[in-house]
């Protein structure tokens, strides 16, 4: 289970509306040793700059990790939206599933509101976990 503020959901969704057409991405804080709470949203540029995949800027997932290291907080998982398909782990999701013990968030645009969704991908294995939303 996953739980974030109604909050940090708006934000998440701001930004994937903002960056349409192309996907968004960003990373979520939770802290150590209960990463199942979102603590802190952080948006981030997508190097990619694609329709169909994302790339999180370097530079800032290392700013993002330096500022974490001063507090109790960790990224416990990565943000994205699909633009035009259902919020559910593409091929090259899977493919580029760096952590397994990160929260994949997903966000699609394709209905009239966004819909998100959050999944556990291990050894090319997808797991939906529950999405609690929280004021």
């Amino acid at each position: 289970m996953l739980v974030l503020t109604k909050s940090i959901l708006e934000a998440i969704f701001a930004h994937a509306l903002r960056e349409y057409p192309l996907e968004s991405c960003g990373l979520i804080a939770g802290e150590s040793g209960n990463e199942s709470v979102v603590k802190r949203w952080y948006p981030t540029y997508n190097t990619a700059q694609s329709a169909r995949y994302y790339t999180v800027e370097p530079r800032e997932y290392l700013k993002i990790e330096r500022e974490l290291d001063s507090s109790n907080l960790e990224v416990t998982g990565v943000v994205h939206s699909h633009t035009h398909s259902d919020p559910y782990p593409s091929v090259t999701d899977v493919e580029n599933a760096v952590d397994p013990s990160w929260h994949y968030l997903i966000v699609s645009l394709r209905f009239e509101k966004p819909v998100c969704r959050s999944f556990f991908i291990l050894n090319g294995n997808i797991n939906e976990e529950e999405l609690v939303v929280i004021k």
